[in-house]
């Protein structure tokens, strides 16, 4: 991870332990902590509808307390998990270590393998909060789940990589991205399209562990990120000789969604998928057709509206959704992107492929860029900041007091946030970029 010396005001993300959500999002998996208690409350609490089918304060946990930290809470750890089995129907269990278990240094590995000897379906991952973020340790549990559990099944399979039309799915986050839910269902749809079959792994649209028990078989794997998952990915060239297509920021709307395919399309038939390019190309005209009928009906409105509209564009958000609101807003939303900033403590060495994606964006756009993990200070810098025109800023909660400080139009894109809704919207692919365009003009009719 990139270094920051100092404090963090208005974090946008949590510890290591906050990649429990990872585990609660696949179907019937169980996060066991070996953590304080309260750890799990505040994970939970800190993101948005986040409890799942076992998450919050339904997860089991150790409690560790401070007789725990003098003699060690190995033992109570064990017996979590055997009554967990008794009392949980559960598919999978996934032990995560919190601060206190971090520094003990109980051998959670090590319990963990006398339960994998009997055949149950259980992994452990190191996660003391401490260590990085949930940005990292998302990938993190996702290894440790094919390392530990995906591999005992390897032996059932003659040959990797054997269904040529399958392909892994490594995206949004679940619960860090609000839309997660939503984004995949529309990525599993778009690539479906295209002629693909689809593991998703996380929510509704995925099979649980049996789609975990597939990895193998997928013939590449495609990711949607500008660096967290990438870890992923790797383990899996190297595990399973997978290769994998990268797109390094969020596709919304027309462009960036045609872009998106297109790659995967010609990566696919490179790797051997024999997609149809007729059907393909017909799939991706219909879905562009629809969208553009819709941006037609925009122009009408925003010709003949009577009032001030927005000119202007601030974001704040990780690096994956910057890139791709700021590619969409200015070419198909017609707002210029000013100011942006990205909160998710984004790693040095990537920085520069960002950076070149927003320069792309536009030869004639200069649009300023700050990689800001302490979100206050981010503020400061935009409290500061003066444009002429009615502006937009695209952020979580957090921005919404700063913009009424302003007098600009302000739209929850990103957590934390406790005053939107979000159940199963998208903001991925051509739908995605339509619905975006509704949130930021519905924001602009309701001042009037």
């Amino acid at each position: 991870m990139a270094n920051y010396d100092g404090y963090l005001e208005q974090q946008r993300f949590t510890c290591a332990l906050g990649a429990i959500q990872t585990v609660v999002s696949i179907p019937r998996a169980v996060p066991i902590l070996h953590s304080g208690p309260g750890c799990g409350e505040m994970i939970s609490g800190f993101f948005d509808k986040s409890r799942g089918y076992a998450g919050g304060s339904t997860s089991p946990c150790t409690n560790f307390n401070e007789r725990d930290v003098v003699f060690g809470g190995i033992d109570k750890l064990r017996n979590i998990i055997d009554n967990t089995y008794k009392v949980l129907d559960t598919d999978l269990q996934v032990v995560v270590t919190g601060c206190t278990g971090g520094i003990v240094g109980d051998d959670i590995d090590s319990l963990v393998q006398e339960f994998q000897d009997k055949d149950k379906p259980i992994v452990s991952v190191d996660t003391p909060g401490f260590k990085s973020n949930n940005y990292v340790s998302h990938s993190n549990v996702v290894n440790a789940i094919i390392n530990q559990y995906v591999s005992k099944y390897e032996d059932e399979i003659d040959e990797y990589r054997t269904d040529k039309k399958l392909v892994n799915l490594f995206a949004s986050i679940p619960y860090q991205d609000p839309f997660w839910k939503g984004n995949l269902r529309e990525y599993k749809r778009l690539l479906e399209g295209i002629g693909l079959k689809v593991n998703v792994f996380f929510g509704s649209e995925s099979r649980g562990v049996q789609e975990l028990q597939d990895i193998p078989k997928a013939n590449f794997n495609i990711l949607v990120s500008p660096w967290y998952g990438k870890a992923i990915v790797d383990n899996l060239q190297r595990k399973y000789g997978q290769p994998y297509t990268w797109f390094h920021y969020v596709p919304i709307g027309a462009n960036e969604t045609e872009r998106f395919l297109k790659q995967v399309f010609e990566f696919a038939n490179n790797e051997g998928a024999e997609l149809s390019e007729t059907k393909a190309k017909k799939f991706i005209k219909h879905e562009s057709k629809a969208y553009f009928e819709e941006l037609d009906n925009l122009a009408t409105f925003l010709m003949e509206f009577r009032f001030g509209l927005p000119n202007h564009v601030h974001i704040v958000h990780d690096a994956g959704y910057v890139v791709g609101m700021v590619r969409f807003i200015l070419h198909e939303v017609g707002l210029v992107p000013k100011e942006v900033f990205i909160t998710d403590n984004t790693p040095d060495k990537y920085k520069d492929f960002i950076l070149k994606d927003i320069k792309e964006t536009s030869d004639k756009k200069d649009i300023p860029v700050y990689f800001e993990p302490n979100a206050g200070h981010a503020q400061d810098i935009l409290r500061g900041i003066k444009h002429d025109g009615e502006g937009v800023i695209l952020g979580s909660g957090w921005e919404q007091e700063l913009a009424r400080e302003k007098g600009y139009h302000f739209v929850s894109v990103a957590l934390p946030s406790t005053v939107r809704m979000v159940l199963t919207s998208n903001y991925v692919g051509f739908t995605g970029g339509l619905r975006l365009i509704e949130d930021i003009y519905n924001t602009v009719l309701g001042a009037f």
